[in-house]
């Protein structure tokens, strides 16, 4: 393990998620906020350390011997811990929480696109720091690792490794021979995804500070809003055009980028999408249903309906409606989509549609094995025949994933939560969605749980934003073996 390589490309990286902070800083020099000195510090910061750790060890980098999986995964474990870390700075400065936990978990909560919150009123805080927080979700959306592999040309060596471990997914597209090419498409993709629903926010009511906000947290599938009442503060429109941009958030950004090309039919001939968008429809359909009454309005409750199913499932978290008020049946329905959660190659989080759609598939075939037990049948997903390893890959995830989940709601309850908001709180942030139930429903905020809880959830939101195996490995006596 080349703990200085790693140390090393750590210092790059802060660099580079350093410069991002000009933004922000803009913003707060723009409308003259309290939130102007404590960017700078963290800028200082963040660039200080970065040239201190790229200087001490740039020695130690070895372009002709590339990183192995273990330091792959290490690289991105310690990169992705200490952008949480170094993101809490500008709310420590302001004071902005009572306490250095509470800044924590709102930035790892920002880096992992969760959106669960610890704010109260969030409209007092200067919309400097809000940018920056909206920031933190556009930087983690695509994954800040991808960020560096397209713009720091010292990682082209052994890149493929920190592009596994991060790119969420059974089975990251590599779209280009040379992975900073990769990188660098996916990257422009999601640009042109946040300029176009940038100007389509524009043409409503949102001011451009607004529209900046909302769409890192609606590409990036986050869910950190401006105001306390969230999209439920905005128009009609304005809550139409996010619930288009987070479906398309939680599709794979591989077929955006070969729509683009010019590829017809790339999104009705992908098995994963075509089931992302009957579940979707299903879902929302379902909702509406229970949402009718004799006196609803339709165009109310539909948009109520599309918008709250298309959050939950991509896991962005934006909440138009207490959807802890509906009906029992609409409840549990958004629980079981936080689970499922968007397609692999997005940026949404949950088990992702590609694992639950192969893991229905291999159901099926054992059934179809014991009526025909001669049968030689393949499991097959776009007309190409499934590797036994990836379906394994699939139940693994899927059983690791169900392990977290009920060991930190036992934890969750062991601080003296209820069994709904210890289920749930647990369930959304392995997740990142963002709100659960109980107590951490979408009219509550997580500001209130102990200390040790929201620990345990910033380690749940890392754990579900990296696929589990990139933090679970690192707890491995055998990882640090040589």
């Amino acid at each position: 393990m080349r703990i200085r390589t790693i140390l090393y490309i750590i210092g790059g990286l802060l660099c580079a998620v350093g410069v991002t902070l000009l933004l922000p800083i803009a913003c707060s020099l723009y409308y003259g906020d309290a939130g102007l000195v404590p960017l700078l510090v963290t800028l200082a910061a963040m660039l200080c350390c970065g040239a201190l750790l790229m200087l001490c060890f740039r020695r130690h980098l070895s372009r002709e011997a590339p990183l192995n999986h273990r330091e792959g995964a290490a690289t991105v474990a310690v990169a992705w811990i200490s952008a949480g870390l170094f993101g809490a700075l500008p709310y420590i400065v302001a004071g902005t929480f009572p306490s250095v936990t509470d800044a924590v978990f709102e930035s790892v909560s920002g880096f992992t696109t969760t959106g669960s919150s610890v704010l109260g009123n969030i409209e007092i805080v200067p919309p400097g720091l809000l940018m920056w927080r909206a920031m933190t979700h556009w930087l983690g959306g695509m994954g800040i690792i991808v960020l560096s592999l397209a713009i720091l040309p010292y990682l082209g060596m052994g890149g493929m490794q920190l592009y596994r471990a991060e790119v969420p997914g059974p089975s990251p597209d590599k779209l280009t021979p040379r992975l900073k090419d990769t990188a660098a498409i996916l990257w422009q993709v999601y640009v042109l995804l946040t300029v176009l629903q940038i100007l389509f926010l524009l043409a409503g009511e949102m001011n451009l500070y607004e529209a900046i906000c909302h769409t890192f947290a609606t590409v990036a599938t986050g869910g950190f809003s401006t105001r306390n009442a969230s999209l439920g503060a905005y128009s009609a429109y304005s809550q139409w055009v996010c619930t288009a941009f987070m479906f398309l958030a939680g599709a794979n950004f591989v077929l955006h980028f070969r729509l683009l090309c010019g590829e017809r039919g790339v999104f009705r001939n992908d098995g994963e999408f075509r089931f992302y968008a009957l579940l979707v429809s299903a879902a929302i359909l379902i909702v509406f249903l229970q949402r009718l009454g004799p006196e609803a309005n339709i165009e109310t409750a539909l948009r109520a309906s599309a918008f709250q199913v298309t959050s939950i499932i991509t896991t962005t978290g934006f909440a138009t409606a207490d959807y802890a008020q509906w009906a029992p049946l609409s409840q549990l329905l958004l629980v079981l989509l936080m689970f499922v959660g968007g397609c692999a190659g997005s940026t949404s989080g949950g088990v992702k549609n590609m694992r639950v759609l192969l893991l229905g598939k291999q159901l099926y075939h054992e059934v179809f094995t014991l009526v025909h037990p001669h049968a030689v049948r393949h499991i097959k997903l776009n007309r190409a025949t499934v590797p036994a390893a990836v379906i394994t890959g699939c139940a693994s995830f899927l059983a690791l994933y169900a392990l977290i989940w009920v060991l930190s709601s036992l934890l969750l309850a062991l601080t003296g939560l209820d069994v709904l908001t210890a289920c749930t709180a647990a369930l959304t942030c392995l997740s990142n969605v963002g709100p659960g139930l109980g107590t951490v429903g979408p009219a509550e905020n997580f500001a209130h749980l102990p200390g040790l809880a929201k620990w345990v959830l910033c380690a749940d939101m890392l754990m579900g934003r990296l696929e589990l195996f990139t933090l679970f490995i690192l707890c491995i006596p055998e990882f640090w073996r040589r």
